[in-house]
């Protein structure tokens, strides 16, 4: 298995490709703000629920008897999903530039967190493995 494969970047990946479709969807709507009869669109939020369950599971393992024991001492259910097709919804107003400036911005906000989340998670697992 590649590190890349690992749950935890399968999700933040899926994440900032929905973040980038949505930069595309909102930029159009900003873009069409003076098209008559334009409805501006929306993505749908993304939800990781739909994920087949157990196809991924990662487990925690008590190496030594001073560590502290996983709450239950079972498995914990981290899963992921493949989906790359996002689906859009139309508002029901015409277009609100201050509004889809705003979406913009949180939109930028939440990807470069997500971003940054997978860039130090790849530090991580270079250090764990001794690679820095």
């Amino acid at each position: 298995m590649s590190i890349t494969d690992l749950p935890l970047f399968s999700m933040l990946r899926s994440r900032m490709q929905w973040h980038q479709e949505r930069q595309r969807v909102l930029a159009q709507n900003v873009a069409n703000s003076d098209t008559r009869d334009f409805q501006p669109r929306d993505l749908n939020p993304l939800k990781f629920e739909n994920a087949e369950p157990g196809a991924m599971t990662v487990s925690l393992r008590r190496t030594e008897d001073n560590h502290m024991n996983a709450s239950g001492g079972s498995a914990t259910g981290v899963q992921t999903g493949q989906s790359r097709g996002f689906e859009s919804r139309v508002s029901a107003t015409a277009v609100n530039l201050e509004d889809e400036m705003m979406k913009v911005a949180a939109n930028q906000m939440d990807y470069q967190a997500a971003s940054s989340l997978y860039i130090k998670s790849l530090g991580l697992i270079k250090i764990a493995i001794g690679k820095r």
